[in-house]
């Protein structure tokens, strides 16, 4: 384990001077601390658009959903890539015209200062339950590969993540974000080549799987996997694509780069789909009995099954490389929620609190304030992780299902169609979300899958039927009764009442007007360019370096192929920035 922990601790150090290295560029104004003052390049927001998508959940409870029912995991992944489609179709673009710093200061416009205030807060606690999913699950892997202890390993994890967002808000939250993108997609592309090769190949893998790969074991009705994959769809859509989760794409330069992040993360998460599973996939035909080595995880003891292969098939820094990635996904989605935070506190509370005083204060006030906000959340989001971790009888798969469809999805209804729905009354916003809390208390206490099960006739379901019937219901409420209130209360605006109207009129005037960058953004271009290629080279060295970890002759070549990539990549950003100073 000493090259695994070696491997552990430079990734750190990397991420750390990440955060040192973009401070200077974060320290100028709230705007660059929000969002790099919507000055970043596609293939930033792209890759920080996908990160914060993707969390070690990806590598634990989605992998031992894998890993146990075979295929059906992948609707989950295939509704992000439709997400990121409709992104790049209508939203992303749309997002950067509102021409705000924060997500809430677009939900003033479109609903007025009342529903401000009441989503800021509501946003702030529900980020600490979303984030604190996130670092439990790395919590939970953590402590399956060094015998750690949890709660040390989220308060760690957790510590190292404020560094970097108090010190270098946004832009330092992105860079790292970039770096981040290419650890994983190194990580997972190596590992899918390896447990290809020791499946004998993608129709073995298929053969083998245990109880049918494509419905899985415990699944007598394939109807019900039909229909988690249609309603994940939509779900997706509202989760993804909302003026809360918009703030992806305020870093933008301009309209054209949001649509194009979008795109780059619709492939991004399209080819992640396959490849992140294929090692789970794998590890069912050649290790079946992966979960029975870590029965003190209870039900997520199947979440630990990547690294039971990892261990197994992978030569030896594997290990180190793998939680690096992992490290990479939870503080990618920890930095931003904390980033958003601050930014919600300071613009949509905590300045309109001064100015209902007549009271002002600067910007570098503010910037102070931002950071110590961004402070406060990160103890808020670690103690979040640190009660989930004493959830063990929930995996990490149904923990993020019971999160995402119970209380994200009624709060974001409002949020995706006040885009399209323009006339609505003031309190519309909340009162749906009253009402989509009252379906998944609904849905879970009276209309439950058994209940729903007894009306078509089925005596019984099996525990997987059973948690995806009460996904598909949830959802379904939500889909046709939450959003169809939300769209009803149309019916009782009335216009004379409307004293938010001129903001409203407003908000879709910029909505549907291009962003374009002024004439000093290829300055900033250019520092993008110069500094993240930097970084990369100095990545990929560090992996270079750990061809020369004793290991068998396909392991060395593997490891030196994956650093001649990153490398290439460095090189193509830096000498981009060498010829955009040549032309200028």
């Amino acid at each position: 384990m000493f090259y695994d922990y070696l491997v552990i601790g430079l990734y750190f150090i990397l991420i750390l001077a990440i955060g040192v290295v973009f401070s200077r560029m974060a320290s100028k104004s709230t705007s660059d601390y929000f969002r790099g003052g919507g000055r970043m390049l596609w293939w930033m927001v792209g890759s920080t658009a996908f990160m914060a998508q993707f969390s070690a959940v990806t590598f634990t409870g989605a992998a031992g959903k894998a890993f146990t029912d075979g295929f059906a995991i992948v609707a989950v992944y295939i509704g992000n890539t439709f997400a990121f489609f409709c992104g790049w179709a209508y939203f992303a673009q749309r997002f950067r015209q509102m021409r705000v710093d924060t997500p809430t200061q677009a939900i003033k416009g479109r609903f007025g200062s009342q529903n401000e205030q009441f989503f800021s807060w509501a946003l702030i606690v529900f980020s600490f339950l979303n984030a604190g999913v996130w670092l439990n699950a790395l919590g939970v892997f953590t402590s399956a590969v060094f015998d750690a202890d949890i709660s040390l390993t989220i308060i760690a994890i957790g510590v190292t993540v404020l560094f970097v967002s108090v010190l270098s808000g946004a832009w330092g939250v992105v860079a790292s974000d970039f770096m981040q993108t290419l650890v994983v997609a190194v990580v997972s592309v190596a590992c899918s080549v390896v447990a290809l090769v020791k499946v004998g190949g993608p129709v073995k893998m298929v053969e083998n799987f245990p109880g049918g790969f494509l419905v899985g074991p415990n699944m007598n009705y394939p109807l019900i996997l039909i229909g988690t994959f249609i309603f994940f769809l939509p779900k997706q859509i509202i989760t993804m694509m909302n003026l809360h989760d918009s703030f992806r794409f305020l870093n933008a330069k301009d309209s054209f780069n949001a649509r194009k992040a979008s795109l780059l993360a619709m492939v991004l998460m399209g080819v992640g789909t396959i490849i992140w599973f294929i090692p789970p996939w794998a590890a069912a035909s050649l290790y079946p009995d992966a979960a029975a080595g870590y029965s003190q995880l209870g039900n997520k003891a199947a979440d630990a099954v990547y690294l039971v292969f990892a261990r197994n098939a992978m030569p030896i820094g594997t290990i180190g490389l793998l939680m690096a990635a992992l490290f990479a996904a939870s503080m990618s989605s920890m930095d931003s929620a904390l980033n958003k935070n601050a930014g919600i506190f300071v613009r949509s509370i905590y300045q309109p609190f001064l100015a209902k005083r007549n009271k002002q204060t600067n910007d570098k006030k503010l910037l102070r304030i931002s950071q110590l906000v961004s402070f406060i959340s990160g103890l808020g989001v670690i103690l979040a992780a640190l009660y989930f971790a004493s959830l063990k009888e929930l995996s990490l798969f149904e923990l993020m299902m019971s999160v995402s469809t119970m209380v994200q999805l009624p709060m974001m209804v409002p949020l995706v169609i006040g885009i399209i729905v323009k006339k609505t009354p003031v309190w519309a916003p909340w009162v749906t979300i009253v009402v989509g809390f009252f379906v998944s208390w609904f849905v879970m206490n009276v209309f439950t899958a058994e209940v729903c099960a007894s009306i078509f006739g089925i005596e019984s379901l099996t525990d997987r039927e059973i948690i995806d019937m009460n996904i598909i219901l949830t959802i379904a409420g939500h889909v046709f009764i939450t959003s169809g209130f939300f769209w009803a209360t149309s019916l009782f605006y009335k216009e004379a009442k409307d004293k938010n109207k001129q903001e409203t009129e407003r908000f879709f005037q910029d909505l549907e007007t291009p962003y374009i960058a002024d004439e000093q953004q290829g300055d900033f271009d250019r520092q993008q360019r110069r500094k993240l290629g930097n970084m990369v080279m100095v990545m990929s060295t560090g992996i270079l370096l750990m061809a020369l970890i004793p290991n068998p002759f396909w392991g060395r070549i593997l490891f030196a192929v994956c650093a001649l990539i990153i490398s290439g990549i460095g090189f193509l950003l830096k000498h981009s920035a060498k010829d955009k100073i040549t032309s200028t």
